[in-house]
């Protein structure tokens, strides 16, 4: 479904990505792992073509999307929610959703629109309870329930997920891994990128684990959980963490 080749990427004189090569199948889940500053957000960046790739090639349904705009992008499948989930925050529940699919609504009939909007509310029903409610007041898990539904008026082919788990409570960080994997089984693509790295391997079936823009190592899920790469890193990144808690400085 999804192919990157030896991508790289970054920003201005800043590369970010180094030659790194990922791949999606069809009603696949495929984390990407990686602690903070690993390029993990670069990288969906990158697929959505807010990132511009300076060398290498992405593929996407056997069509080359390497230079494709992000309008683009978003208008053949790939569409993204990102970190931080950013709403408009001014607009209800229910504008925020149109806007989902915006983009589409010349070629949309009205009872199309109604139709996924439906679909969202079956699949997050507290949505439609908050349909008419200003998206900024709505709670953490709301808020991220919302941009999952945004990009759901879209219809994508593969979802693009930045840290779904960032800010929120367990209990609802179970729904949202819920969700993810129901819509899988009907039919989305998903990939993945998780800090969190118990979420990451329960939720996929493969995974990347990247450091410092590079992939250091991938394979299964079950796999990754019992790699020595994954735990160095990991590990590693807690004791930095602990050192300098400890530091007067």
């Amino acid at each position: 479904m999804l192919k990157l080749e030896n991508v790289i990427s970054g920003y201005g004189p800043i590369e970010v990505l180094h030659n790194v090569s990922v791949s999606v199948s069809n009603n696949q889940i495929v984390s990407i792992m990686g602690v903070n500053g690993a390029g993990k957000s670069t990288l969906l960046r990158t697929i959505s073509g807010l990132v511009p790739v300076r060398k290498g090639k992405m593929i996407f349904e056997g069509n080359n999307i390497t230079e494709a705009k992000p309008h683009n992008i978003f208008r053949i499948g790939l569409i993204l929610v990102p970190e931080g989930r950013q709403l408009f925050g001014s607009l209800t529940a229910y504008e925020n959703l149109f806007l989902g699919c915006y983009a589409q609504r010349k070629s949309l009939e009205k009872s199309a629109i109604t139709a996924r909007m439906e679909k969202v509310f079956t699949t997050f029903p507290v949505l439609c309870k908050r349909m008419n409610q200003v998206a900024s007041t709505l709670s953490g898990g709301e808020q991220q329930m919302l941009a999952i539904g945004r990009a759901l008026m879209g219809q994508p082919k593969l979802l693009l997920l930045d840290e779904p788990s960032q800010g929120l409570a367990p209990l609802v960080v179970k729904e949202i891994g819920d969700v993810i994997r129901e819509l899988n089984v009907e039919g989305i693509s998903v990939l993945l990128v998780e800090q969190n790295i118990s979420i990451a391997l329960d939720i996929a079936n493969y995974a990347y684990l990247l450091n410092m823009g590079v992939v250091a190592s991938e394979g299964t899920t079950k796999d990754l959980a019992n790699e020595p790469k994954v735990k160095e890193i990991y590990l590693g990144e807690i004791k930095t963490k602990m050192g300098k808690a400890a530091s007067p400085i």
